[in-house]
C-alpha cells in the first residue's frame, strides 16, 4: 500500500464509482435506464474525489464501475439492499456468479491490502469515497459534506473532528456534518473492516458529497474538491507538496 509514513497508510475505495452494467446481465436490467443514470444507480462524483484524494495521499485506490443495482458492494451479504429487486428475482446461480465476479474480489482486496498493513504495525486510514442526492423522499439534505465514523472508535471521532473543522475554515459557505445524512455505524464497508481490525489500527471514514455540488468541468466543482483534500492534509498534519 502507497502513502505510508508516520506509522500509517492510505486506503481510498470507491464502491459505487459508476453505473455500467456487464453485457452478459444487461437483459436482467433491460428498461431500467433512468434508474441506472440515478443516485439509485451510482454515486455520481465519487470516483473523480477518490481518484484525487489517492492521487495527492498517495494512497492506494480501490473502485468499482459496475452499477449498485447488480450488486452494491458497501453492502454485507445478506442485506435485503445487496441486490435490486430485478437482480432478487434472478436466479440463485446468476446471483452468485455475480457476488463472485464483482463484489467478492473487491472486498477481498480491500482487507487483503489492509491486513498487510495492520500485520506491519501500521496504522491504516481508510477513506471511502460517495456522494448523496440532494432530496431523498421528498426530504431536503440539509448538508453539502458529511464524514461518517464511529463514535465509539476515539481515532475516527479525531479525525473527523479535526477534518470538519479544517474544512470548515476553508470553506466557510460550506455545511458540513458528521454522521449525515447516514450513520456512520450503519451497514458498508467501513463497518465491516471494523469487525476486522482494531480501533488503532483502522480508521474508516466515509466522505459524503451532496451531488448538486457536482458540476462537471466546473470550476466549483475542481475547487471543491481541492478543499475536501487540502483540509484533509491538514488534519493529518501532512502539508501539501511544494
Amino acid at each position: 500500500m502507497t502513502g505510508a509514513g508516520n506509522g500509517h497508510s492510505f486506503l481510498i475505495t470507491c464502491e459505487h464509482g459508476g453505473n455500467r452494467v456487464p453485457p452478459r446481465y444487461r437483459d436482467c436490467l433491460a428498461g431500467h435506464e433512468a434508474l441506472l443514470a440515478s443516485h439509485r444507480g451510482y454515486d455520481p462524483g465519487a470516483l473523480a474525489m477518490a481518484r484525487d484524494l489517492a492521487h495527492e495521499l498517495q494512497a492506494s485506490l480501490i473502485y468499482a464501475t459496475t452499477s449498485r443495482l447488480l450488486v452494491d458492494l458497501n453492502r454485507t451479504r445478506g442485506h435485503p439492499g445487496l441486490h435490486c429487486e430485478t437482480i432478487r428475482a434472478q436466479p440463485e446461480a446468476t446471483r452468485c456468479e455475480i457476488i463472485d465476479r464483482y463484489y467478492l474480489p473487491f472486498r477481498t482486496r480491500a482487507e487483503r491490502l489492509i491486513a498487510a498493513e495492520v500485520a506491519a504495525g501500521r496504522r491504516v486510514i481508510h477513506v471511502s469515497s460517495h456522494s448523496f442526492t440532494p432530496v431523498l423522499d421528498g426530504v431536503v439534505r440539509r448538508a453539502d459534506v458529511g464524514l461518517l465514523y464511529d463514535p465509539s472508535r476515539p481515532g475516527e471521532t479525531a479525525l473527523c473532528a479535526e477534518w470538519l473543522a479544517c474544512l470548515r475554515r476553508r470553506s466557510p459557505a460550506l455545511t458540513v456534518r458528521r454522521n449525515y445524512p447516514y450513520t456512520g455505524k450503519s451497514d458498508g464497508l467501513t463497518a465491516y473492516l471494523r469487525r476486522c481490525f482494531p480501533a488503532e489500527l483502522y480508521v474508516g471514514v466515509e466522505l459524503e458529497l451532496n451531488q448538486r455540488l457536482i458540476r462537471p468541468r466546473q470550476r466549483a466543482w475542481r475547487d471543491l474538491r481541492a478543499d475536501v483534500v487540502a483540509a484533509l492534509r491538514e488534519a493529518l498534519g501532512r502539508p501539501a507538496p511544494r
